[in-house]
């Protein structure tokens, strides 16, 4: 159990560390104009894209399954 939970905790260390890092290079106040030739490290529209597509897809199923 505590090798899952440790496996939770390093996802969501590993991503918000990124997303930190992303707004700090890409944020107009930090970087002044640098801003724009500064390219993120993750595409944060396609990623929210594909969660919403992923729980979307997962209701569905769950849907299929508890019906039956």
């Amino acid at each position: 159990m505590r090798v899952f939970l440790g496996m939770i905790l390093g996802a969501l260390l590993l991503v918000c560390g990124v997303y930190v890092y992303d707004s700090m290079n890409t944020s107009s106040v930090v970087s002044g104009q640098v801003a724009q030739t500064n390219r993120t490290i993750v595409n944060w529209d396609v990623a929210a894209s594909d969660l919403r597509t992923l729980k979307t897809r997962a209701q569905e199923e769950w849907t299929k399954i508890a019906s039956k």
